[in-house]
């Protein structure tokens, strides 16, 4: 059996996976078998779409509660007080300014480098697996770093890191 790949929270991550896992547990699993109840009060399950339904949904939500065990078997959370300014690492906020070398154009952007299971790059939350989470990793303030994204190549300057 292959070993589970490690996964990597900040506390705040952790934290939202355990709520997850218990609302899961106590109110959508409820629900869903009170659901299941109710279509099969419907009689017929051959043409009963309704129970299929809820089958449906309490096989998805089975599976997600299976998928956080694991994470959390394997989690590994990053102490942020622990982590220096020094470097960008895990749990870093980072300020850089993004160049276009074609256009000139220029934007500054703020990061914050979590695990990939808590990305959200629509706030700013991105994965040191992605581009440029990666690319990122082990820099220091002034380091210029190239990265080639689906937009081209950018050159991002580390301005500032923070915890």
């Amino acid at each position: 059996m292959a070993m589970a790949k490690q996964v990597v929270l900040t506390k705040e991550g952790l934290q939202k996976l355990e709520d997850e896992l218990t609302e899961l547990r106590s109110v959508k699993r409820k629900e869903i078998a009170e659901k299941i109840k109710v279509a099969l009060s419907f009689g017929d399950l051959s043409e009963n779409s309704e129970y299929d339904e809820a089958k449906n949904e309490q096989a998805i939500i089975e599976a997600r509660i299976a998928d956080i065990e694991v994470m959390l078997k394997n989690v590994k959370v990053i102490d942020e007080d622990e982590l220096s300014n020094e470097n960008i690492h895990i749990g870093s906020k980072v300020e850089v300014r993004v160049t276009n070398p074609t256009t000139g154009n220029n934007s500054v952007a703020n990061y914050k480098i979590v695990g990939s299971n808590e990305a959200d790059p629509l706030s700013g939350n991105i994965s040191d697996e992605s581009l440029v989470g990666k690319s990122l990793l082990g820099h220091s303030i002034g380091d210029k770093i190239e990265i080639e994204v689906p937009a081209g190549v950018m050159e991002y300057e580390v301005l500032t890191i923070s915890k």
